[in-house]
C-alpha cells in the first residue's frame, strides 16, 4: 500500500509517501511545493492566492501521477488565531480533496496529536522531535523543509493507524 501525505499550505505545501509491506515502511519520496514568488525590492507576494491554487493542484497532481498512492492525507482542520490564515489553509486543504477525488483515491485526515502520538509515542512532541522519529522510521535523510517531514509523520501515522485497525485483537477469546 502506497500513502501521500500532505501537508497543506497556501504559500508550502509538503508531500510525502511511503510504501508499507506488512510492518516494513519505506520511503518512496518527499518534498515541499513552493507555491511563492517574490517582487523585485519590496518584498511583496507576486503570485495571488487563486494562482497559488492553480500551482498547487497542478505539483500534486504531478506528485501522485509519480508516486501512485492508494490514499492521501491530510492534518485535520484546527481552530487558527488568525482567521485569514485558516481562511488560506481551508482553499488549500480543498485543493488536496480535489486533487484527491479526481485520482479516485481514498482520503483520510488525523489531528495533529494522533499523528504526533503515533509517530513519536506522545501527542505533546514537538515538531522537532516527530522530524528525528521520522527519520528514525524511513532512514537518515535531511528534510529541506519542516512541511515535507511533517507529510512523512501524515502518511506513517496512518500506515500505523491503518494496521492497528487490520491486525486482529491477541489474547481475546
Amino acid at each position: 500500500m502506497r500513502v501521500l501525505g500532505v501537508d497543506p499550505g497556501s504559500r508550502n505545501t509538503g508531500y510525502g509517501c511511503i510504501e508499507v509491506e506488512g510492518s516494513s515502511i519505506r520511503q518512496i519520496s518527499n518534498g515541499t511545493l513552493k507555491l511563492t514568488g517574490y517582487d523585485k525590492g519590496d518584498g511583496s507576494l507576486a503570485v495571488p492566492l487563486e494562482r497559488r491554487l492553480q500551482l498547487l493542484f497542478e505539483g500534486l497532481c504531478g506528485v501522485v501521477d509519480q508516486c501512485q498512492p492508494h490514499a492521501i492525507v491530510v492534518e485535520k482542520i484546527f481552530f487558527a488565531k488568525n482567521a485569514m490564515s485558516a481562511l488560506k489553509l481551508g482553499h488549500a486543504r480543498g485543493v488536496v480533496l480535489l486533487c484527491s477525488a479526481l485520482k479516485g483515491l481514498r482520503f483520510f485526515e488525523y489531528s495533529a496529536t494522533e499523528v504526533k502520538r503515533c509517530v513519536a509515542g506522545h501527542g505533546h512532541a514537538d515538531k522537532d522531535a516527530v522530524a528525528k522519529m521520522v527519520q528514525r522510521i524511513v532512514g537518515p535523510y535531511r528534510f529541506h523543509t519542516a512541511d515535507a517531514s511533517d507529510a512523512l509523520a501524515l502518511a506513517i501515522a496512518h500506515a500505523m493507524l491503518h494496521r492497528e485497525r487490520r491486525s486482529p485483537s491477541v489474547g481475546l477469546t
